[in-house]
């Protein structure tokens, strides 16, 4: 297991992240038990978690076993968590006011029994409360020996910027992390999210590595996902997120690729897809929600799995979103951004007013 700056900062954390969202419910505590006390013997030392997890039953789980272990194991671990969702039926018992994340902080800290959370992130915007107001209480958190650091998730990239050219702005606590979707059937983040996060330094922790599922290689094109899969599930969440990927052609060429390099590589789908994204620019650790321990140690093999050119850059073609070329992406719009040294041609330039012989002076030749 090797360890990564997470973003900007100075802390340090495992290049893979142990999720918990199962934790409480399809995984029973005493499994859950197990899965953590493996994946800290195998290296691992980031536990993500969050307050609407289980209705906050992951993060109990997650301080029981935190509570109920020697401190070289506890001292290892990276905590993250977050706040943001409805956690009851009071009007105030959601976003990212100041009230709100008050009472939600301090019941996680009280649920993971812990003096100090690690990672605090922004579980989603919230467009009825001013960034100021949420960064001012980030900031007080911080100061006062709550949380250790800041993350966002779910943000879009205009959002990210702001946030941080706020923070900066007011000399507040800038966050050093953002988690979002992101996975090999999932990449439209590189059009604004990864740039706008790669720019302020901020470390990506991408959430459903897996596609939920889509990527180990269990379902089969025009096939009927078994009950006790994600896509077969009656859960509303997990036949949401896997519609999303059901249906796309393109979906299932990247998966027919998947299966085809880890056959050559003598791996599983899901350590080829989780190492393309490990090795992608500005992923810090992608998020494992591990279900069972056979899940956790099949995943922990990506970790040691060397892709090759040559299958990375297969991976990379098929993968690569294509917006349909509506602007401001596709060709057409990657062609207004585009400029070459040494030559005066632009394909943009030709088209919009039959470009101009003018020099920029404004006097002709």
């Amino acid at each position: 297991m090797e360890y990564r700056l997470l973003g900007q900062s100075g802390m340090a954390v495992s290049q893979l992240a142990l999720g918990t969202m199962y934790f409480g419910n399809e995984t029973a505590e005493k499994d859950a038990f197990t899965i953590l006390d493996t994946f800290i013997e195998k290296g691992g030392t980031f536990i993500d978690t969050s307050d609407v997890y289980v209705g906050g039953e992951a993060e109990a789980v997650v301080g029981r076993w935190m509570a109920s272990r020697p401190r070289e194991v506890t001292d290892r671990v990276v905590l993250a968590t977050k706040g943001r969702y409805p956690t009851g039926e009071e009007v105030n018992a959601q976003g990212l006011s100041r009230r709100h994340l008050h009472r939600a902080l301090n019941a996680s800290l009280e649920r993971l029994q812990v003096d100090t959370i690690d990672l605090y992130q922004l579980h989603g915007t919230d467009p009825l409360t001013s960034m100021e107001e949420t960064l001012a209480f980030l900031d007080d958190a911080v100061r006062a020996g709550k949380i250790h650091y800041v993350g966002l998730s779910n943000f879009n990239g205009w959002e990210i910027q702001r946030m941080v050219s706020t923070a900066q702005a007011m000399g507040l606590t800038v966050p050093v992390s953002h988690q979002p979707q992101y996975n090999l059937l999932s990449r439209e983040i590189e059009w604004e999210i990864v740039p706008a996060s790669m720019h302020n330094g901020l470390g990506l922790l991408p959430w459903s590595p897996l596609a939920g599922g889509m990527l180990t290689g269990k379902y089969e094109r025009n096939g009927t996902p078994g009950a006790e899969t994600r896509a077969g599930s009656d859960n509303p969440l997990y036949q949401w997120s896997s519609a999303e990927f059901v249906s796309s052609d393109r979906a299932w060429r990247v998966i027919d690729a998947v299966r085809e390099a880890a056959t050559q590589l003598g791996a599983t789908p899901s350590q080829v897809a989780l190492k393309w994204l490990m090795d992608r620019p500005g992923v810090t650790a992608p998020i494992c929600g591990a279900r069972t321990l056979a899940h956790l140690e099949d995943n922990l093999g990506a970790v040691d799995l060397e892709l090759g050119d040559e299958i990375t850059e297969r991976l990379e073609a098929l993968s690569r979103p294509v917006p349909e070329n509506c602007y401001p992406y596709g060709d057409f719009g990657d062609a207004m951004r585009t400029r070459f040294v040494g030559k005066a041609e632009h394909a943009v330039g030709r088209v919009v007013g039959g470009g101009s012989d003018a020099p920029l002076s404004g006097k002709p030749n």
